[in-house]
Formats: structure tokens, C-alpha cells, sequence
């Protein structure tokens, strides 16, 4: 499944266990089938159950592990999202739903169009990161605006700023971070590339004298 970074509602937990979320939000609610993919603050969790107000899905040990989700209590909110349709624009960027890391909020500067967010991330996630390329943050599809070997920023309009959860983070707090998957690839695909390279290779080639 996939996703587009642009976030369709703010659904709140009405109940959660172990394994299980319960989340209002009529406007997902009502358009969702049993087994459909649902972006959970960047999550790809599946319903389960649904009704008109709300939906259940489930959470396995693996994704508390390396989300946010095991911080999270009733009355919290999140971003929502179903998952990308052939008629669907493609407003945001390519988001799996698979979250690389978590990352820390270490500053939020509000300005009258904007809020600039920096947040710290581990190397896994820092590796594939690069000025003007995309990022999600919460399921957010966002554009960094600067980096360097630590952190990056991220500059978010009022629009998102008012319609996401980020309005209701603050410095200290902890959030999903997805790399672009195009960056994974490249960057598989020049190791590969690397690996082939050899002075048998070049030789054979005409690069490099027998």
C-alpha cells in the first residue's frame, strides 16, 4: 500500500490495549472496509472492525517497538490517512507507511506564514536525507529546508500547521520519520554497482591494462 503524506482527518483513540486501537473519525469511518490500509500518524495499520464513527486496528509487537504508538493513550490524537487510489491526487509525495525511525523535536519557530520545525534523527534516517527533498513526519509529507549530519528542518504552512497534530507538539516530543523510498533505492542500486566494480571488470572493459 501507499500513501501521499496528506493528511484527511485528525482522529482521536477512544480505547486502546496491547495490540489494539480503537479511533473516532466519522469521515474515515464511513468510507472504509474491513482489511483497508489506514495511515495511523504514519503507521499502515488495517481495519478489523469498523462502525459509522470509528474503526479498530490492530498493532503488532514490532511496530510499538520502533513507533510512537506505544506512547500514545486515549483522547490522544492522530493524523489519518487512507491509502493511495488510482483517482486520488498525488498531492504529497510516495509514503509506505513503513516508519524508519523515531526523531525528536528540538526547536519550533512559528512565523506569520509558517512553523519551521527542527528535529534530531538517528544516521539511518539522516543518511537519505538532503535539502528540498521530502521526508514525512507523523504521516506529514513535508520538504526539509536544511540538514545537517544530526537533524533537519522541516517548513510547515498554516494550513497543516492548523489541520495535522503538529499544532499540539512541543520541543522534547517524539515523532515517526519515513526517508523518501526513492533514496532507498539509489542508494541500493549504486552498492550494487560498487560491487561490480573490480580491476577484472575494468580490464575486460578496456579501462585498465592485463
Amino acid at each position: 500500500m501507499m500513501f501521499t503524506g496528506i493528511i484527511e482527518d485528525v482522529g482521536r483513540i477512544t480505547s486502546l490495549s496491547e495490540h489494539c486501537l480503537t479511533i473516532a473519525s466519522g469521515k474515515i469511518a464511513r468510507d472504509v472496509n474491513l482489511g483497508d490500509s489506514i495511515s495511523v500518524n504514519g503507521i499502515c495499520l488495517t481495519v478489523t472492525k469498523f462502525d459509522r464513527e470509528s474503526f479498530v486496528v490492530d498493532v503488532m509487537e514490532e511496530t510499538l517497538e520502533r513507533t510512537t504508538l506505544r506512547y500514545l493513550r486515549a483522547g490522544d490524537l492522530v493524523n489519518l490517512e487512507r491509502a493511495l487510489t488510482l483517482k486520488k491526487r498525488l498531492g504529497g509525495h510516495l509514503v509506505q507507511g513503513h516508519v524508519d525511525d523515531v526523531g525528536e523535536i528540538k526547536d519550533i519557530s512559528r512565523r506569520p506564514e509558517s512553523t519551521v520545525l527542527r528535529i534530531t534523527a538517528s544516521p539511518r534516517v539522516m543518511r537519505y536525507v538532503v535539502e528540498k527533498g521530502f521526508i514525512a513526519v507523523d504521516g506529514i509529507s513535508l520538504t526539509v529546508v536544511a540538514c545537517d549530519a544530526r537533524s533537519f528542518a522541516v517548513s510547515i504552512v498554516n494550513f497543516t500547521w492548523d489541520n495535522t497534530r503538529l499544532s499540539l507538539l512541543t520541543t522534547g516530543d517524539l515523532v515517526n520519520l519515513e526517508a523518501d523510498i526513492f533514496a532507498k533505492y539509489v542508494e541500493q542500486f549504486v552498492a550494487k554497482e560498487k560491487n561490480q566494480l573490480s580491476i577484472e571488470f575494468l580490464q575486460e572493459h578496456g579501462f585498465a591494462s592485463r
